[in-house]
């Protein structure tokens, strides 16, 4: 696959990991240099060059990709085979990920042990040093309403009284059903329908265009943003009181990555999982550097579509669907958190508590898209859940403190894994609906 790709591709691929290898030795030496002024430049610099010119292009490609896609099905009902694949692939393997968490939280206890004096400086260090009291007072206004309110606003947001006002809110979920019902009016409509779905394949064919113009600074935009990252929290942070936690966040993301959805892949007819995750490795170092898989959409469309060998009517429902209700790493990321923060605080969950944590992160992860503070919001719907079920010991939301400093750089660890899961599926979706 390397022979293959031209000149921009071979930027891109091996430019973007050798920016993030050096953004991480770049940011140590900021923050161990207390560069405060430099962090904040390049945290600045790289969301001018990267992040917002690949928001700039997120949702209207969102829409001109699922019109195309539906489209490009022919009789509109394949769209019902995919949809109901797609949907059981995504709560299939989130719920895999939520277990894996809880499993390995428990068994490797790394809340356990620590003196309730070093839990209670760790809140106060953490809510103190990145000034996380007004995040943490509106998650617990917004969480603390349950479950049931966040999956409220999540059909609220599928049936939008206006999906143009809710596209210039930035609330994809109501764009993508309205492009569904558009497509597939179109697609039995005949000629008239056809006129007017060769226009949005072009719009859309000029989205991707401009896609591969941004491509170019991938790799510029992802050292400064790994940079900013790394230089405001420190790789320390993975050798202090919370290294434990990190690394089992990050080795079940490792587990879910490598081994996990690539057995689905392998399963399920998609190829060898490993060639297609070389091939995808500039949608994935987006993934890391943005810490957003919306931000990473246009990169995934156009890698999945082109080297990826996908299918653009899997690629085009699978990815924009994905990106804003497929969340892996989220939902493993989350039982994690909550099981060692309870940890921390003395409380041992139960089997049915435990199981409690897996339902309500998978159903949370899914939730969280539309969400203000949407990580930190999932995480007090869990805390509340598991709260509920409990007697007397509750976790207090402020305990959230404690991981919150170092949550940017798991966060670009689990945003990875989530945008590996979407690509996953659109390659074994493309079984279902080839080109």
């Amino acid at each position: 696959m390397a022979g293959m790709l031209g000149g921009k591709e071979r930027w891109v691929a091996t430019g973007s990991i050798g920016a993030l290898i050096a953004g991480m030795i770049v940011g140590e030496l900021l923050h161990r240099g207390g560069a405060t002024a430099t962090v904040s430049g390049f945290s600045v610099a790289g969301d001018l060059l990267l992040v917002r010119p690949l928001m700039m292009l997120v949702l209207p490609l969102i829409f001109t990709s699922v019109v195309a896609g539906i489209t490009s099905l022919g009789d509109p009902s394949r769209l019902g085979k995919l949809g109901l694949s797609t949907s059981a692939y995504f709560l299939a393997t989130m719920l895999v990920a939520a277990t894996l968490g809880a499993t390995l939280v428990t068994l490797v206890g790394p809340g356990l042990g620590l003196a309730p004096a070093d839990v209670t400086a760790l809140t106060t260090s953490g809510i103190e040093r990145f000034e996380a009291a007004p995040k943490l007072t509106q998650a617990a206004a917004s969480g603390e309403q349950g479950l049931g309110t966040a999956w409220l606003q999540i059909a609220r947001q599928l049936i939008p009284a206006n999906p143009f006002a809710s596209m210039a809110e930035g609330q994809p979920l109501g764009m993508i059903i309205f492009a569904i019902v558009l497509g597939v009016a179109l697609a039995l409509s005949g000629d008239a329908g056809n006129s007017a779905a060769r226009v949005l394949n072009g719009l859309n064919e000029a989205l991707l265009r401009a896609v591969g113009w941004v491509l170019w600074i991938i790799p510029i935009g992802a050292f400064l943003l790994v940079s900013a990252s790394v230089g405001k929290v420190g790789l320390a942070e993975l050798l202090g009181p919370l290294g434990l936690y990190m690394s089992v966040v990050i080795g079940g993301l490792i587990i879910h990555m490598f081994i996990v959805l690539p057995t689905f892949q392998i399963v399920l007819g998609g190829g060898n999982p490993f060639k297609f995750m070389w091939a995808m490795r500039e949608a994935l170092a987006t993934a890391f550097a943005t810490a957003s898989s919306s931000a990473t959409l246009p990169v995934t469309i156009r890698v999945c579509e082109t080297e990826g060998g996908c299918s653009q009517r899997a690629t085009r429902f699978c990815a924009p669907l994905g990106a804003t209700l497929n969340m892996d790493g989220t939902a493993l990321y989350e039982a994690v958190a909550v099981v060692f923060l309870f940890q921390l605080y003395g409380v041992q969950l139960s089997f049915g508590e435990l199981a409690v944590v897996v339902a309500t992160a998978t159903l949370a992860a899914v939730g969280a898209a539309g969400i203000p503070s949407a990580g930190l919001v999932t995480m007090v719907i869990v805390i509340t859940a598991v709260n509920a079920s409990l007697g007397s010991a509750k976790l207090p939301v402020g305990a959230m403190g404690i991981v919150i400093g170092v949550d940017r750089l798991l966060d670009m660890c689990r945003t990875t894994v989530n945008v590996w899961g979407d690509m996953g599926a659109a390659r074994i979706m493309t079984r279902i609906a080839p080109d």
